[in-house]
């Protein structure tokens, strides 16, 4: 029997190779069956359904980075350039804007984000230099309410919770600096104590980019620029394995699939040198996995 804290995974695969720029954002439908991610840079959603191969595709006018499936209406909740929107695939032609900060710089754009338990969307902002620190993160409650949290990162990652002693804890990346933090998270109100360094990549390793949960609380980071994902205790922050990929900038993690068993993972062609480029020849593909224990099901806005 493994132990349930070294995670066992089979061998990666590309299941698309469509090279995407800067490819983020995972979502898992579990009502649909199908696989959500975005392309940030080229503005683009993506939609594969696993059973048939079908994938679809759509081109909007402005950076889509992140999603979530709302949960008492059709389509999705999205984070946009300059903030909160709503999209259905099956009906509308564009995103329609809910909330836009008014305290994003106009350098700023949104990263990356997901649900909580609670429905409530968080999501990162960052500077599109990836240089001044200027990124927040904010909570965006179905009733339209809006909570800034300022972080002084140039680059926002995650987030995603944990248990520790049954205390709920929020982990976000501070990207450019190579740190994850975590901070208590209040349940019932989603409010967050101050935050405090968990871990911090090694020299050379890369820098962390979006991150998941597993079922059993095990902390799953991708490596921009280290070419693979580590799982870590939720604790000590210890690292208990990790999934090695084919190219160098890998973005996002997300489980899904009909038992929640398959790690999904999105990587990037940007930043990579012609010469990275054609030793790459995946780079910007969506991987998959299999791995011992199940993620968790994605939350919907709203509950």
């Amino acid at each position: 029997m493994p132990d349930p804290f070294g995670p066992v995974c089979g061998p990666v695969r590309c299941v698309w190779a469509g090279g995407a720029e800067l490819g983020e954002g995972l979502l898992w439908s579990v009502r649909q069956q199908a696989l959500y991610w975005v392309d940030i840079l080229a503005c683009r959603l993506h939609r594969l359904d696993l059973a048939s191969g079908t994938h679809r595709e759509w081109t909007f006018a402005e950076n889509i980075s992140a999603l979530a499936e709302r949960a008492g209406a059709p389509g999705l909740i999205v984070t946009l350039r300059r903030g909160f929107a709503v999209f259905d695939p099956a009906t509308d032609p564009e995103p329609i804007y809910l909330h836009q900060p008014e305290a994003e710089p106009p350098g700023n754009r949104f990263n990356d984000g997901k649900c909580d338990a609670q429905g409530r969307f968080w999501a990162g902002s960052m500077d599109f230099a990836c240089e001044a620190p200027t990124g927040a993160l904010y909570r965006y409650d179905p009733d339209g309410r809006c909570t800034r949290h300022p972080l002084g990162f140039a680059v926002t990652n995650g987030p995603t919770w944990a248990l520790d002693a049954g205390r709920l804890h929020l982990y976000v990346n501070d990207t450019v600096n190579g740190s994850t933090y975590r901070a208590d998270c209040d349940p019932a109100t989603g409010a967050l104590s101050p935050l405090q360094p968990w871990n911090r990549m090694a020299p050379g390793d890369g820098v962390p980019d979006g991150m998941t949960t597993d079922a059993l609380g095990r902390v799953w980071i991708a490596h921009w620029g280290g070419a693979c994902v580590s799982c870590h205790d939720p604790v000590t922050a210890e690292e208990l394995g990790r999934v090695e990929l084919p190219t160098s900038h890998v973005t996002n993690c997300s489980f899904g699939g009909p038992d929640l068993h398959t790690l999904f993972i999105t990587t990037a062609r940007f930043g990579l040198t012609p010469e990275q480029l054609a030793a790459e020849p995946l780079a910007g593909g969506l991987f998959a996995v299999s791995v011992d224990s199940p993620g968790l099901p994605a939350n919907l806005f709203g509950g």
